[in-house]
């Protein structure tokens, strides 16, 4: 009687994985296009903000007219921390 349990058990167990697996659709895996798309780029120019020394990416830098890069727009108008 186990042995038949047993067997009810993995038959079972087989059929629920083959199910899975077949509704899973093909197109799910990821393209070789959009791979590439994910990739990261080149390392982005760090800067660190004249108010509070934080660094953050070039592309994502606030600057004011005399050139200084602030990492929000509060510290642009608070202008560059002097003294250290």
């Amino acid at each position: 009687m186990k042995l038949v349990v047993l067997l009810i058990v993995v038959v079972g167990g087989l059929l629920w994985l083959a199910m899975g697996r077949r509704k899973t659709p093909p197109d799910s895996a990821p393209k070789p296009d959009a791979a590439k798309a994910a990739a990261p780029g080149a390392p982005q120019t760090m800067l660190a903000c004249a108010h509070c020394s934080v660094h953050l990416p070039s592309a994502d830098a606030l600057r004011d007219a005399a050139g200084h890069a602030y990492c929000s727009d509060a510290h642009r108008l608070a202008g560059p921390r002097s003294g250290g």
